[in-house]
Protein backbone atom coordinates (compact mmCIF):
# COMPACT_ATOMS: atom_id res chain seq x y z
CA UNK A 1 0.00 0.00 0.00
CA UNK A 2 1.03 3.69 -0.93
CA UNK A 3 -0.06 6.78 0.63
CA UNK A 4 -0.01 10.11 -1.23
CA UNK A 5 0.30 12.76 0.75
CA UNK A 6 -0.43 16.56 0.78
CA UNK A 7 1.41 17.58 4.28
CA UNK A 8 4.28 15.53 5.98
CA UNK A 9 2.49 12.76 8.41
CA UNK A 10 2.44 13.00 11.60
CA UNK A 11 4.53 10.84 14.17
CA UNK A 12 3.56 8.43 16.88
CA UNK A 13 4.94 8.22 20.44
CA UNK A 14 8.16 6.51 18.87
CA UNK A 15 8.94 9.79 16.70
CA UNK A 16 8.03 7.24 13.56
CA UNK A 17 6.15 8.84 10.90
CA UNK A 18 2.36 7.20 10.92
CA UNK A 19 -0.83 7.84 9.15
CA UNK A 20 -2.65 6.60 11.61
CA UNK A 21 -1.72 10.10 14.15
CA UNK A 22 -2.21 12.11 11.14
CA UNK A 23 -5.81 10.84 10.87
CA UNK A 24 -6.68 10.88 14.32
CA UNK A 25 -5.72 14.44 14.56
CA UNK A 26 -8.46 15.42 11.64
CA UNK A 27 -11.36 13.84 14.08
CA UNK A 28 -10.07 15.39 17.13
CA UNK A 29 -10.02 18.88 15.11
CA UNK A 30 -13.69 18.51 14.44
CA UNK A 31 -16.01 20.38 15.82
CA UNK A 32 -18.11 19.29 18.53
CA UNK A 33 -21.39 21.10 17.72
CA UNK A 34 -22.11 18.83 14.55
CA UNK A 35 -22.27 15.57 13.04
CA UNK A 36 -18.40 14.22 11.28
CA UNK A 37 -18.79 13.05 8.22
CA UNK A 38 -16.30 10.58 6.56
CA UNK A 39 -16.09 10.52 2.85
CA UNK A 40 -14.87 7.13 0.92
CA UNK A 41 -14.02 6.90 -2.71
CA UNK A 42 -13.05 4.14 -3.95
CA UNK A 43 -11.65 4.33 -7.34
CA UNK A 44 -10.82 2.53 -10.36
CA UNK A 45 -8.95 3.84 -13.43
CA UNK A 46 -11.23 7.46 -12.93
CA UNK A 47 -8.25 9.75 -14.37
CA UNK A 48 -10.57 11.29 -16.45
CA UNK A 49 -13.19 12.41 -13.80
CA UNK A 50 -11.60 11.58 -10.18
CA UNK A 51 -10.43 15.62 -10.46
CA UNK A 52 -14.07 16.87 -11.08
CA UNK A 53 -14.82 14.52 -8.06
CA UNK A 54 -12.89 15.71 -5.45
CA UNK A 55 -13.29 19.38 -6.68
CA UNK A 56 -16.78 19.10 -6.45
CA UNK A 57 -16.69 17.61 -2.25
CA UNK A 58 -14.24 20.27 -2.07
CA UNK A 59 -16.76 22.97 -3.46
CA UNK A 60 -19.68 21.38 -0.75
CA UNK A 61 -21.85 24.20 0.85
CA UNK A 62 -21.12 21.43 3.90
CA UNK A 63 -17.34 19.59 3.17
CA UNK A 64 -16.88 16.16 4.82
CA UNK A 65 -14.64 16.05 7.46
CA UNK A 66 -12.03 13.98 5.78
CA UNK A 67 -11.97 12.80 2.41
CA UNK A 68 -10.17 8.94 1.96
CA UNK A 69 -9.77 8.35 -1.97
CA UNK A 70 -9.22 4.73 -2.13
CA UNK A 71 -7.37 3.48 -5.32
CA UNK A 72 -7.55 -0.06 -6.29
CA UNK A 73 -6.15 -2.49 -9.18
CA UNK A 74 -5.34 0.88 -10.98
CA UNK A 75 -3.19 1.19 -14.51
CA UNK A 76 -4.03 4.71 -15.09
CA UNK A 77 -2.93 7.92 -13.43
CA UNK A 78 -5.68 8.02 -11.01
CA UNK A 79 -3.13 8.25 -8.25
CA UNK A 80 -1.57 10.98 -9.67
CA UNK A 81 -4.26 13.18 -9.95
CA UNK A 82 -5.80 12.52 -7.23
CA UNK A 83 -2.59 13.40 -5.46
CA UNK A 84 -2.79 17.03 -6.45
CA UNK A 85 -5.38 17.56 -4.21
CA UNK A 86 -4.23 15.55 -1.07
CA UNK A 87 -3.44 17.89 2.22
CA UNK A 88 -5.67 20.23 4.26
CA UNK A 89 -7.87 22.20 2.62
CA UNK A 90 -9.61 25.20 4.28
CA UNK A 91 -12.78 26.66 2.97
CA UNK A 92 -15.28 29.25 3.28
CA UNK A 93 -18.66 28.59 2.29
CA UNK A 94 -22.43 30.21 3.28
CA UNK A 95 -22.23 27.88 6.28
CA UNK A 96 -19.01 29.35 7.45
CA UNK A 97 -15.20 28.53 7.54
CA UNK A 98 -14.33 24.73 7.15
CA UNK A 99 -11.83 22.33 7.68
CA UNK A 100 -10.85 19.16 5.68
CA UNK A 101 -8.27 16.99 4.26
CA UNK A 102 -7.81 14.83 1.76
CA UNK A 103 -5.92 11.25 1.66
CA UNK A 104 -5.14 9.26 -1.11
CA UNK A 105 -4.48 5.73 -0.75
CA UNK A 106 -3.03 2.78 -3.31
CA UNK A 107 -3.85 -0.04 -2.07
CA UNK A 108 -2.45 -1.94 -5.01
CA UNK A 109 -4.41 -5.34 -6.48
CA UNK A 110 -7.22 -5.91 -4.36
CA UNK A 111 -8.92 -8.80 -5.31
CA UNK A 112 -12.69 -7.93 -3.64
CA UNK A 113 -11.99 -4.36 -6.19
CA UNK A 114 -14.68 -2.11 -5.36
CA UNK A 115 -16.03 -3.79 -2.40
CA UNK A 116 -12.08 -4.38 -0.91
CA UNK A 117 -11.72 -0.59 -1.38
CA UNK A 118 -15.00 0.48 0.44
CA UNK A 119 -14.18 -2.03 3.28
CA UNK A 120 -10.76 -0.10 3.18
CA UNK A 121 -12.27 3.14 3.95
CA UNK A 122 -14.54 2.38 6.62
CA UNK A 123 -11.87 1.34 8.38
CA UNK A 124 -11.05 4.82 8.22
CA UNK A 125 -14.06 6.71 8.85
CA UNK A 126 -15.91 4.33 10.94
CA UNK A 127 -14.98 6.91 14.41
CA UNK A 128 -17.17 9.30 12.10
CA UNK A 129 -21.01 9.77 12.72
CA UNK A 130 -21.60 9.49 9.26
CA UNK A 131 -19.79 7.50 5.79
CA UNK A 132 -20.25 9.28 2.67
CA UNK A 133 -19.73 7.01 -0.22
CA UNK A 134 -18.68 8.64 -3.71
CA UNK A 135 -17.89 6.45 -6.67
CA UNK A 136 -15.33 8.28 -8.94
CA UNK A 137 -17.08 9.38 -11.38
CA UNK A 138 -19.89 11.08 -9.25
CA UNK A 139 -20.33 14.85 -9.11
CA UNK A 140 -22.57 16.44 -6.81
CA UNK A 141 -24.70 19.02 -6.74
CA UNK A 142 -23.04 21.87 -4.07
CA UNK A 143 -25.87 21.25 -1.60
CA UNK A 144 -25.85 17.71 -1.97
CA UNK A 145 -23.87 16.72 1.63
CA UNK A 146 -25.52 19.84 3.47
CA UNK A 147 -29.18 18.34 2.86
CA UNK A 148 -28.10 14.57 3.07
CA UNK A 149 -26.79 15.52 6.30
CA UNK A 150 -29.76 17.33 7.32
CA UNK A 151 -32.25 14.81 6.71
CA UNK A 152 -29.89 11.80 8.59
CA UNK A 153 -29.09 13.58 11.59
CA UNK A 154 -33.21 14.56 11.66
CA UNK A 155 -34.52 11.25 12.25
CA UNK A 156 -31.96 8.51 14.33
CA UNK A 157 -34.01 5.77 12.48
CA UNK A 158 -32.67 6.28 8.93
CA UNK A 159 -29.28 4.24 7.95
CA UNK A 160 -28.49 5.80 4.75
CA UNK A 161 -29.90 8.37 2.30
CA UNK A 162 -29.00 8.09 -1.55
CA UNK A 163 -29.35 11.89 -3.31
CA UNK A 164 -31.19 11.36 -7.17
CA UNK A 165 -29.32 9.82 -9.58
CA UNK A 166 -28.83 11.35 -13.10
CA UNK A 167 -26.16 12.15 -15.63
CA UNK A 168 -24.78 15.09 -17.15
CA UNK A 169 -25.47 14.56 -20.97
CA UNK A 170 -23.84 17.73 -21.91
CA UNK A 171 -19.79 16.65 -22.41
CA UNK A 172 -21.24 13.48 -24.31
CA UNK A 173 -20.25 13.28 -28.61
CA UNK A 174 -21.94 11.21 -30.88
CA UNK A 175 -25.25 10.00 -32.04
CA UNK A 176 -25.32 6.41 -30.26
CA UNK A 177 -23.45 8.01 -26.94
CA UNK A 178 -25.96 10.29 -26.96
CA UNK A 179 -28.91 7.96 -27.27
CA UNK A 180 -27.93 5.77 -24.89
CA UNK A 181 -27.13 8.85 -21.99
CA UNK A 182 -30.82 10.37 -23.14
CA UNK A 183 -32.38 6.20 -22.32
CA UNK A 184 -30.04 6.17 -19.19
CA UNK A 185 -31.16 9.37 -17.85
CA UNK A 186 -34.98 8.51 -18.61
CA UNK A 187 -34.10 4.92 -16.97
CA UNK A 188 -32.98 6.82 -13.95
CA UNK A 189 -36.24 9.43 -13.47
CA UNK A 190 -38.54 6.39 -13.46
CA UNK A 191 -36.54 4.42 -10.56
CA UNK A 192 -36.08 7.69 -8.58
CA UNK A 193 -40.09 8.70 -8.98
CA UNK A 194 -41.25 5.60 -8.30
CA UNK A 195 -38.61 5.32 -4.93
CA UNK A 196 -39.79 9.28 -3.98
CA UNK A 197 -44.03 7.94 -4.63
CA UNK A 198 -43.16 5.17 -2.36
CA UNK A 199 -42.72 7.46 1.17
CA UNK A 200 -39.12 7.98 -0.33
CA UNK A 201 -38.25 4.91 0.68
CA UNK A 202 -35.38 3.67 -1.14
CA UNK A 203 -35.17 -0.29 -1.97
CA UNK A 204 -30.84 0.37 -3.29
CA UNK A 205 -28.95 3.10 -1.51
CA UNK A 206 -26.44 3.53 -4.79
CA UNK A 207 -22.96 3.83 -3.72
CA UNK A 208 -22.74 6.60 -6.29
CA UNK A 209 -23.60 9.14 -3.35
CA UNK A 210 -25.18 7.66 -0.50
CA UNK A 211 -24.36 8.36 3.22
CA UNK A 212 -24.43 5.99 6.15
CA UNK A 213 -25.03 5.73 9.88
CA UNK A 214 -21.44 4.28 10.94
CA UNK A 215 -24.22 3.25 13.69
CA UNK A 216 -25.90 0.73 11.58
CA UNK A 217 -23.15 -0.09 9.61
CA UNK A 218 -21.95 -1.56 12.98
CA UNK A 219 -25.20 -2.90 13.58
CA UNK A 220 -25.10 -4.46 10.51
CA UNK A 221 -21.40 -6.67 10.88
CA UNK A 222 -23.20 -7.20 14.31
CA UNK A 223 -26.15 -9.20 12.91
CA UNK A 224 -24.86 -10.72 10.23
CA UNK A 225 -21.36 -11.88 11.70
CA UNK A 226 -19.71 -9.66 9.49
CA UNK A 227 -16.38 -7.90 9.72
CA UNK A 228 -16.86 -5.70 7.02
CA UNK A 229 -19.87 -3.47 5.94
CA UNK A 230 -19.63 -4.91 2.48
CA UNK A 231 -19.39 -8.45 1.49
CA UNK A 232 -18.12 -9.88 -1.50
CA UNK A 233 -20.74 -12.57 -1.65
CA UNK A 234 -22.97 -10.34 -3.95
CA UNK A 235 -21.72 -8.75 -7.07
CA UNK A 236 -24.50 -5.92 -6.52
CA UNK A 237 -22.92 -4.64 -2.64
CA UNK A 238 -24.99 -1.72 -2.60
CA UNK A 239 -28.26 -4.09 -2.57
CA UNK A 240 -27.12 -6.10 -0.19
CA UNK A 241 -25.91 -3.88 2.36
CA UNK A 242 -28.96 -2.34 1.66
CA UNK A 243 -31.14 -5.16 2.76
CA UNK A 244 -29.26 -5.83 5.99
CA UNK A 245 -29.85 -1.64 6.68
CA UNK A 246 -33.55 -2.39 6.53
CA UNK A 247 -33.37 -5.77 8.09
CA UNK A 248 -31.34 -4.25 11.26
CA UNK A 249 -34.35 -1.98 11.50
CA UNK A 250 -33.39 1.34 9.87
CA UNK A 251 -34.77 3.00 7.54
CA UNK A 252 -33.49 3.56 3.70
CA UNK A 253 -34.51 6.71 1.97
CA UNK A 254 -33.72 8.85 -1.09
CA UNK A 255 -33.52 12.29 -0.61
CA UNK A 256 -35.93 15.28 -2.61
CA UNK A 257 -33.00 17.41 -2.59
CA UNK A 258 -29.68 16.11 -3.17
CA UNK A 259 -28.63 15.40 -6.55
CA UNK A 260 -25.69 13.88 -7.89
CA UNK A 261 -24.98 13.26 -11.92
CA UNK A 262 -23.05 9.76 -12.17
CA UNK A 263 -20.99 7.88 -14.93
CA UNK A 264 -22.94 6.86 -17.76
CA UNK A 265 -22.61 4.13 -20.41
CA UNK A 266 -21.77 5.56 -23.96
CA UNK A 267 -21.08 2.44 -25.97
CA UNK A 268 -23.20 -1.05 -26.38
CA UNK A 269 -20.55 -3.20 -25.36
CA UNK A 270 -20.51 -1.48 -21.68
CA UNK A 271 -24.29 -0.68 -20.92
CA UNK A 272 -24.97 -4.04 -21.40
CA UNK A 273 -21.90 -5.53 -19.09
CA UNK A 274 -23.06 -3.05 -16.27
CA UNK A 275 -27.34 -3.38 -16.91
CA UNK A 276 -26.64 -7.37 -17.34
CA UNK A 277 -24.42 -7.28 -13.82
CA UNK A 278 -26.98 -4.80 -11.91
CA UNK A 279 -29.84 -7.18 -12.88
CA UNK A 280 -27.97 -10.57 -12.69
CA UNK A 281 -26.90 -9.58 -9.13
CA UNK A 282 -30.55 -8.75 -8.29
CA UNK A 283 -31.99 -11.67 -9.46
CA UNK A 284 -29.34 -13.59 -6.83
CA UNK A 285 -30.59 -11.45 -3.58
CA UNK A 286 -34.14 -12.77 -4.64
CA UNK A 287 -33.24 -16.13 -5.46
CA UNK A 288 -32.34 -18.19 -2.49
CA UNK A 289 -28.85 -20.50 -2.09
CA UNK A 290 -27.90 -20.01 -5.64
CA UNK A 291 -24.42 -18.55 -5.11
CA UNK A 292 -22.00 -18.93 -2.19
CA UNK A 293 -23.06 -17.64 1.04
CA UNK A 294 -25.47 -15.01 -0.71
CA UNK A 295 -28.65 -15.48 1.52
CA UNK A 296 -31.87 -15.02 -1.06
CA UNK A 297 -34.35 -13.28 0.55
CA UNK A 298 -37.47 -13.20 -1.92
CA UNK A 299 -39.62 -11.53 0.18
CA UNK A 300 -37.50 -8.70 1.97
CA UNK A 301 -39.36 -5.54 1.54
CA UNK A 302 -36.68 -4.06 -0.54
CA UNK A 303 -36.73 -6.43 -2.89
CA UNK A 304 -40.68 -6.50 -3.85
CA UNK A 305 -39.72 -3.44 -6.11
CA UNK A 306 -37.08 -5.82 -7.87
CA UNK A 307 -39.73 -8.83 -7.91
CA UNK A 308 -42.34 -5.83 -9.72
CA UNK A 309 -39.50 -4.71 -12.18
CA UNK A 310 -38.79 -8.25 -13.29
CA UNK A 311 -42.20 -9.07 -13.63
CA UNK A 312 -42.63 -5.79 -15.64
CA UNK A 313 -40.18 -6.48 -17.83
CA UNK A 314 -41.16 -10.15 -18.24
CA UNK A 315 -44.71 -8.75 -19.24
CA UNK A 316 -43.07 -6.29 -22.08
CA UNK A 317 -40.98 -9.04 -23.17
CA UNK A 318 -43.82 -11.22 -23.98
CA UNK A 319 -45.95 -8.32 -25.62
CA UNK A 320 -43.31 -7.26 -27.93
CA UNK A 321 -42.22 -10.81 -28.96
CA UNK A 322 -45.63 -12.09 -29.65
CA UNK A 323 -47.21 -8.77 -31.14
CA UNK A 324 -44.41 -8.97 -33.84
CA UNK A 325 -45.27 -13.01 -34.44
CA UNK A 326 -48.34 -12.64 -34.48
CA UNK A 327 -48.42 -9.62 -36.47
CA UNK A 328 -45.86 -11.37 -39.31
CA UNK A 329 -48.40 -14.59 -39.06
CA UNK A 330 -51.69 -12.89 -39.32
CA UNK A 331 -50.09 -10.96 -42.83
CA UNK A 332 -48.51 -13.99 -44.33
CA UNK A 333 -51.69 -15.29 -44.85
CA UNK A 334 -53.97 -12.18 -45.19
CA UNK A 335 -55.85 -12.55 -42.35
CA UNK A 336 -54.47 -9.61 -40.39
CA UNK A 337 -57.05 -6.54 -39.38
CA UNK A 338 -56.43 -3.26 -38.48
CA UNK A 339 -58.05 -2.50 -35.62
CA UNK A 340 -57.95 1.67 -33.95
CA UNK A 341 -57.36 0.07 -30.79
CA UNK A 342 -54.12 -0.79 -31.29
CA UNK A 343 -53.07 2.88 -31.09
CA UNK A 344 -54.20 3.51 -27.79
CA UNK A 345 -51.74 1.83 -25.95
CA UNK A 346 -49.04 3.70 -27.76
CA UNK A 347 -50.68 6.74 -27.25
CA UNK A 348 -50.64 6.27 -23.08
CA UNK A 349 -47.08 4.82 -23.20
CA UNK A 350 -46.15 8.45 -25.12
CA UNK A 351 -47.93 10.15 -22.47
CA UNK A 352 -46.60 8.20 -19.76
CA UNK A 353 -42.77 8.83 -20.99
CA UNK A 354 -43.82 12.58 -21.55
CA UNK A 355 -44.79 13.27 -18.20
CA UNK A 356 -42.14 11.20 -17.02
CA UNK A 357 -39.65 13.66 -18.76
CA UNK A 358 -40.99 16.38 -17.56
CA UNK A 359 -40.45 15.92 -14.35
CA UNK A 360 -36.71 15.65 -14.73
CA UNK A 361 -35.26 19.04 -13.11
CA UNK A 362 -32.69 19.11 -15.72
CA UNK A 363 -34.30 17.86 -18.86
CA UNK A 364 -33.08 18.89 -22.28
CA UNK A 365 -35.07 19.33 -25.54
CA UNK A 366 -33.58 16.17 -26.22
CA UNK A 367 -35.17 14.38 -23.08
CA UNK A 368 -38.91 15.59 -24.21
CA UNK A 369 -38.14 14.39 -27.94
CA UNK A 370 -37.18 10.60 -26.90
CA UNK A 371 -40.34 10.76 -25.35
CA UNK A 372 -42.78 11.98 -27.73
CA UNK A 373 -41.60 10.10 -30.72
CA UNK A 374 -41.85 7.07 -28.41
CA UNK A 375 -39.33 5.49 -31.53
CA UNK A 376 -36.24 5.82 -29.06
CA UNK A 377 -38.23 4.49 -26.04
CA UNK A 378 -39.45 1.76 -28.00
CA UNK A 379 -35.18 1.05 -29.47
CA UNK A 380 -34.15 1.43 -25.67
CA UNK A 381 -36.55 -0.77 -23.69
CA UNK A 382 -35.48 -3.47 -26.40
CA UNK A 383 -32.01 -2.99 -25.82
CA UNK A 384 -33.03 -3.72 -21.89
CA UNK A 385 -35.26 -6.50 -22.67
CA UNK A 386 -32.27 -7.68 -24.25
CA UNK A 387 -30.10 -7.43 -20.98
CA UNK A 388 -32.81 -8.66 -18.82
CA UNK A 389 -33.50 -11.82 -20.91
CA UNK A 390 -29.34 -11.95 -20.97
CA UNK A 391 -29.65 -11.96 -17.48
CA UNK A 392 -31.69 -14.55 -16.33
CA UNK A 393 -30.12 -17.12 -18.67
CA UNK A 394 -26.77 -16.53 -17.24
CA UNK A 395 -28.46 -16.85 -14.19
CA UNK A 396 -30.20 -20.34 -14.61
CA UNK A 397 -27.80 -22.04 -16.34
CA UNK A 398 -25.33 -21.27 -13.14
CA UNK A 399 -22.14 -20.56 -14.57
CA UNK A 400 -20.49 -19.00 -12.88
CA UNK A 401 -18.93 -15.27 -14.03
CA UNK A 402 -17.40 -12.73 -12.78
CA UNK A 403 -19.11 -9.75 -13.68
CA UNK A 404 -17.27 -7.16 -12.62
CA UNK A 405 -14.37 -8.10 -14.50
CA UNK A 406 -16.60 -8.39 -17.90
CA UNK A 407 -18.00 -5.36 -16.94
CA UNK A 408 -14.05 -3.44 -16.98
CA UNK A 409 -13.31 -5.62 -19.91
CA UNK A 410 -16.57 -3.85 -21.84
CA UNK A 411 -15.84 -0.62 -20.89
CA UNK A 412 -12.19 -0.94 -22.45
CA UNK A 413 -13.45 -1.62 -25.57
CA UNK A 414 -13.20 -5.20 -25.26
CA UNK A 415 -15.62 -8.47 -25.51
CA UNK A 416 -18.76 -9.30 -27.66
CA UNK A 417 -21.39 -10.44 -25.27
CA UNK A 418 -23.46 -7.63 -26.38
CA UNK A 419 -23.86 -9.25 -29.83
CA UNK A 420 -25.53 -12.33 -28.09
CA UNK A 421 -28.80 -11.24 -27.62
CA UNK A 422 -28.61 -10.09 -32.03
CA UNK A 423 -27.30 -13.52 -32.50
CA UNK A 424 -30.06 -15.53 -30.83
CA UNK A 425 -32.91 -12.96 -31.98
CA UNK A 426 -31.53 -13.74 -35.72
CA UNK A 427 -32.11 -17.66 -35.01
CA UNK A 428 -34.91 -17.80 -33.35
CA UNK A 429 -36.73 -15.85 -36.04
CA UNK A 430 -35.41 -17.75 -38.43
CA UNK A 431 -36.68 -21.28 -37.20
CA UNK A 432 -40.13 -19.60 -36.31
CA UNK A 433 -40.27 -18.78 -40.15
CA UNK A 434 -38.92 -22.08 -40.81
CA UNK A 435 -41.51 -23.65 -38.49
CA UNK A 436 -44.26 -21.91 -39.05
CA UNK A 437 -44.30 -22.06 -43.31
CA UNK A 438 -44.38 -26.07 -42.27
CA UNK A 439 -47.79 -25.54 -40.82
CA UNK A 440 -50.77 -26.53 -42.05
CA UNK A 441 -53.45 -23.53 -42.77
CA UNK A 442 -55.90 -24.90 -39.88
CA UNK A 443 -53.36 -24.64 -37.61
CA UNK A 444 -52.06 -21.21 -38.72
CA UNK A 445 -55.14 -20.15 -38.20
CA UNK A 446 -55.60 -21.79 -34.73
CA UNK A 447 -52.88 -20.14 -33.26
CA UNK A 448 -53.51 -16.86 -34.40
CA UNK A 449 -57.12 -17.41 -32.84
CA UNK A 450 -56.03 -18.52 -29.71
CA UNK A 451 -52.76 -16.24 -29.45
CA UNK A 452 -54.47 -12.41 -30.20
CA UNK A 453 -56.89 -12.30 -27.56
CA UNK A 454 -54.07 -13.65 -24.99
CA UNK A 455 -51.88 -10.70 -26.28
CA UNK A 456 -54.81 -8.38 -26.45
CA UNK A 457 -55.25 -9.54 -22.84
CA UNK A 458 -51.72 -8.82 -21.30
CA UNK A 459 -51.66 -5.86 -23.30
CA UNK A 460 -55.11 -4.20 -21.57
CA UNK A 461 -53.44 -4.98 -18.23
CA UNK A 462 -50.56 -3.39 -19.22
CA UNK A 463 -52.45 0.14 -20.70
CA UNK A 464 -54.56 0.03 -17.40
CA UNK A 465 -50.90 -0.12 -15.55
CA UNK A 466 -49.37 2.88 -17.70
CA UNK A 467 -52.50 4.75 -17.52
CA UNK A 468 -52.92 4.67 -13.35
CA UNK A 469 -49.25 6.03 -13.58
CA UNK A 470 -50.18 8.30 -15.72
CA UNK A 471 -52.67 9.68 -13.47
CA UNK A 472 -51.34 9.39 -10.09
CA UNK A 473 -50.49 12.04 -8.15
CA UNK A 474 -45.98 13.33 -8.19
CA UNK A 475 -46.39 15.76 -5.11
CA UNK A 476 -44.11 18.00 -7.17
CA UNK A 477 -41.06 16.13 -7.03
CA UNK A 478 -38.59 16.97 -9.10
CA UNK A 479 -35.98 14.13 -10.66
Amino acid sequence: MRLIEGTPLAEDASGTPGFADDFEAVLDDTSVHRSTIGCVIPAYNEEESIAQVIESLLGQTRVPDVIHVVVNNTSDRTVAIASSFAGPHEIVTELGEQFTEVFVHDIGRNPDKKVGALNYGYTLVEGYDYLLGVDGDTVADAKAVEQLEAEATSDSRIGGISAIYSIDDKPIKGAVAKFLITGQRSQFAAFNLHNLLRGRNMAVLGGQFSIFSTQALRDVMAENHQSTPWVKDSEVEDSLLSLQIKSAGYLTKISPFARANVGGMTTLRALDAQQVKWTYGAIELMWPGQRGDTKGQPFHPNLRVRWLENFGMLTNLFVRVAFVALLAGSLSIGAFVFSPWWLLPPLVAILLNTRMALTMQNRNARDILFAVTLVPAEVYMWLRLSYFARSWTRFLSRKKVDNWAMQAKAERGAGLGHWTPLIVLVAVVVAMVVIWSMLGPMVQSTILWIGWPIVGVVTVLQTLSMFFKLIRRQHGYKV
